[in-house]
């Protein structure tokens, strides 16, 4: 019989412990996140090595290595900012693949998570920072990477996470008159914090402005509903199409086929009156720049000639 290696015997004990330490929900302390990787050692990642030189040991409170070569670093928040800018312009990390949050449960701190990636370097960092649910704000990092500006409204919308000094921080996925908390959060109940009657009766009380954009509401304004477009005999508004981009915004019109990026401006099957017309097969073809006569001789077996049939 084979023998598990040790490191597979070490990661099968952390897998478990982690789990026990999930399981042990609202047991845990406040300050008792679990511990999912290994203790790292500063020397086995440039990065961390030269991060704690230049700002101090005390820069860092934990470092782990999950996954085998993972490496997470864990730093106070009101450093976030000064940390996070400090890697960014000494150690190359020029891309921000992601910010996320996790929440443990059992009245844990929720974990702000910075995925980092250096390209010059080819290297990865993580860093995270840990929010007591009685301060659940970090300062934003929109003014490093940009691409921060969405994921911390996705953070803010789903964890309830505060970003001090971001430009618009407002929910992103969630409408904006979502009243039943942040529904990423342990504690956030399956079907939501209300009850089925109650979260119908607010929906059927919500304005039509909080599902359509603008230009939706214009092609309502102007056309009617969809059952008094058909009780009128007209053609859905979203089987219209439109020569080009100009004419489908234009008067508030939306095709929602989006024709027009297809078609060119006066190209078969769509003139310039913007009504539907049938397209032929010669007139396909001819768009394609292939010629009836030659379909026999296409070459690579699109359709052989009469006599090898």
């Amino acid at each position: 019989m084979s023998q598990q290696p040790a490191g597979d015997a070490g990661s099968a004990q952390d897998f478990r412990e982690a789990l026990g330490q999930l399981a042990d929900g609202m047991n845990r302390g406040p300050d008792q996140a679990p511990r999912t990787g290994q203790q790292g050692r500063a020397e086995d990642h440039p990065s961390v090595a030269a991060l704690t030189q230049a700002l101090g040991a005390d820069v860092v409170l934990r470092h782990e290595v999950q996954s085998g070569d993972e490496h997470v670093v864990f730093i106070e928040p009101a450093r976030a900012r000064e940390v996070l800018g400090w890697l960014k312009d000494n150690e190359g990390y020029d891309l921000l693949l992601d910010v996320t949050a996790i929440d443990y449960g059992g009245n844990r701190p929720l974990q702000v998570v910075y995925q980092l990636w250096s390209i010059p370097n080819k290297r990865a960092l993580r860093v995270k920072a840990e929010l007591p649910l009685d301060r659940l704000e970090i300062e934003s990092v929109v003014p490093l990477w940009n691409s921060a500006n969405w994921l911390e409204r996705e953070v803010y919308d789903l964890f309830g996470i505060d970003f001090a000094g971001h430009p618009d921080l407002r929910r992103i996925l969630m409408p904006e008159n979502y009243a039943e908390g942040h529904p990423l959060r342990k504690d956030f109940p399956l079907r939501g914090r209300f009850s089925r009657a109650e979260q119908t009766r607010r929906a059927l009380e919500m304005d039509v402005e909080d599902f359509y954009i603008p230009e939706e509401l214009a092609v309502y304004a102007q056309d009617g509903s969809a059952s008094e477009r058909e009780a009128r005999g007209e053609e859905p508004a979203h089987r219209r199409a439109f020569p080009t981009r100009q004419d489908a915004v234009s008067g508030g019109a939306v095709d929602s086929s989006a024709d027009w990026p297809m078609r060119p401006e006066g190209s078969p099957g769509v003139p310039h009156s913007g009504t539907q017309v049938e397209t032929t097969q010669e007139q396909k073809e001819e768009m394609l720049g292939i010629q009836r006569t030659g379909m026999k001789d296409a070459p690579h077996g699109h359709s052989r000639p009469e006599g090898d049939r």
